[in-house]
Order: structure tokens, then sequence, then C-alpha cells
């Protein structure tokens, strides 16, 4: 239990740092790079793995409470948003990359929803 803990703690602040790094970087720069790319795709393995060891800890079982449910909701949208990314790059559309930042934002403030209730559900509880 506690190696689990420890793993997910480790992960999901490795998830924070590379996917906050992309957006805010992105989001100065104007424009999408691949190394943004990159980064995006580093944060939402590191989620990833964060999210099994938390559901390790459980028992592997989805809990149905305001936490997992906009975790799941979360890690789809980092999923879809990585995506979208290297769809964008792929496709080489300056317009498009130029715009990409708007949606990062909106898929980062969401994903800040469950990495934060998270952190003051473990304090309260």
């Amino acid at each position: 239990m506690q190696e689990h803990m420890r793993t997910a703690m480790i992960f999901m602040n490795f998830a924070v740092i590379f996917y906050s790094i992309g957006v805010f970087v992105e989001k100065y720069q104007l424009t999408l790079k691949w190394w943004h790319v990159i980064v995006f795709w580093l944060g939402f393995v590191c989620d990833s793995i964060g999210t099994h060891a938390m559901g390790q800890m459980v028992g592997g079982m989805f809990q149905y409470n305001f936490h997992s449910i906009t975790g799941a909701i979360a890690l789809f949208l980092m999923l879809f948003h990585v995506i979208w990314a290297t769809w964008v790059m792929i496709k080489d559309n300056l317009a498009l990359k130029q715009k990409f930042h708007k949606f990062s934002i909106v898929v980062w403030g969401i994903w800040l929803i469950p990495m934060v209730t998270g952190i003051i559900f473990k304090m309260i509880g």
C-alpha cells in the first residue's frame, strides 16, 4: 500500500510538471511545437502510471466518487489533447498550431480539478 502511494505521488508530481510546462510554454510561444507534444505525452504517461498506482491502492476497482470520476474525465481529456496535438503537428497547419494553446489551457484547468481535490481529500481525510 505504501509503495503504491509513493509511486502515485512521484508520477503525479512529474505529470503536473510536464503537463504544466508543455501548456504554459506553448501558450507563451504562441504556437505548438514538437517538443511540446513530447512533453504532453510524458505528462500523460506519468499521469497514467500515477492513476494506475492509485487504483492499486483501492484494490484495482473504480471508485464512484468525485475524485475518481473527475480523474477519469481528466485522463481521457489528456489523451484526446495529446492525440490532437500530435495530429496538428503531423498536419503542419500554422493556423491550427497557433490556436491550439486555447484548448490546452482548458484541458489543463479541468485536469487540475482531480489533482487539487486529491491533495485536499488526502489532507482532510
